[in-house]
Order: structure tokens, then C-alpha cells, then sequence
């Protein structure tokens, strides 16, 4: 089990509001997503080797919009059951340390994006989505001691999260691990020729 870190965990007020704890994810990707420069992304995204069962482009948006209303929604479920006052102080300190682990896995959600996009580094992006699958396994599982509806949410996250690993390890593999605009204008090139 990891500590509670108040640091680095989202003020409790968050949580045990219904509509910002899913709303902030929302936000938070939504602006994620417009600041790594959609246009550039799409253009990077279809220069790209993709691997078989890539989605096209503009899946990718609805998706993840979905997918952070509900982990608010499942991290919110938590905090109402796992700090109320009729909580026992072992359900209380594992609520508390399972949303210091919620906080960071959003952080490192959020970085993934301009990760492979913004820095075309997909070795550093692939690592950042096992790092995140590895950390959504655990607070399904801990969860599950807190709120059962809450961990059973986050298996539509671990599904995502599981194509999202193949498809940036495949993108990466497929392209040499190089996303530099050379590289994927030297790639254009020869399948033109």
C-alpha cells in the first residue's frame, strides 16, 4: 500500500463533489488535448505506421471524455463511502491512500498526450500507460474493499488503457520509435515512391 501524500492528492473537496470530481478530469484532458495542438496531433496521428484495429482519429475524443467522467465519477463513490463519518479508520486511511494514487495516475494520464504528440517520445509514453495500467489494477483492487460499483468502474479504464498500451507500443515499434517530423516525412516519401 502507498501512503497519503496530502501533497500530492487533490484537496478531499473535490472528491465529495459529485460534479467536480467528474467535471476536473473532463477539464483537465479537455485542455490537455487543445494544448498539444489538435491539427498537428491528427496530422502526426496519420503520418503514423499504425498497428491493426487503430481507431480513427476523432474516437479518441469522445472516448477519453467518457472515460474521465467516470473514473471522477468512481474516485467520488470512494470518497463519499470511504470518508464518511461511520467509515472505520483502516476503510478511512485506504480511501485516503488510494486517492493520492488516483491524483497521480491522472497526472501521469494527462502527461501521456503530449508525451507521444507534444515530445514525439513513444518508449517514454508506452512506460507512462504500464505505469498507469499497473496503478488503475491496484486502486481496482483496493477499491473493491471500499466500494465495489467504484472498482468495477474502473474496468472500462483498464480496457482502454490496455488498447491505448498496444496501440503506443505498435505506433512506436511500427515507426522505429522515431516520431521526429524528418522521420515521418522520410516514411511519406517511400510510400509515395
Amino acid at each position: 500500500m502507498t501512503t497519503y501524500l496530502q501533497s500530492l492528492t487533490l484537496p478531499t473537496a473535490v472528491f465529495q463533489n459529485s460534479a467536480t470530481s467528474v467535471l476536473l478530469p473532463i477539464v483537465l484532458g479537455t485542455a490537455v488535448g487543445y494544448s498539444t495542438r489538435p491539427d498537428q496531433t491528427k496530422k502526426t496521428y496519420k503520418a503514423m505506421k499504425q498497428p491493426p484495429l487503430h481507431p480513427p482519429a476523432y474516437v479518441f475524443g469522445p472516448v477519453w471524455t467518457l472515460l474521465y467522467g467516470v473514473m471522477g465519477y468512481a474516485a467520488h463513490r470512494v470518497a463519499a463511502a470511504g470518508l464518511s463519518p461511520l467509515a472505520s479508520p483502516a476503510t478511512v486511511a485506504t480511501t485516503k491512500h488510494t486517492l493520492t494514487v488516483y491524483t497521480i495516475q491522472l497526472g501521469l494520464n494527462l502527461v501521456w498526450m503530449p508525451l507521444f504528440f507534444g515530445a514525439r517520445r513513444p518508449v517514454e509514453a508506452t512506460v507512462d500507460l504500464v505505469a498507469l495500467l499497473g496503478l488503475n489494477g491496484w486502486l481496482a483492487y483496493a477499491w473493491s474493499s471500499v466500494d465495489e460499483t467504484a472498482a468495477w468502474l474502473q474496468l472500462p479504464y483498464l480496457g482502454w488503457l490496455s488498447f491505448a498500451t498496444y496501440l503506443s507500443a505498435g505506433a512506436g515499434h511500427l515507426n522505429g520509435w522515431d516520431l521526429s517530423d524528418s522521420s515521418l516525412a522520410a516514411r511519406a516519401e517511400k510510400k509515395r515512391e
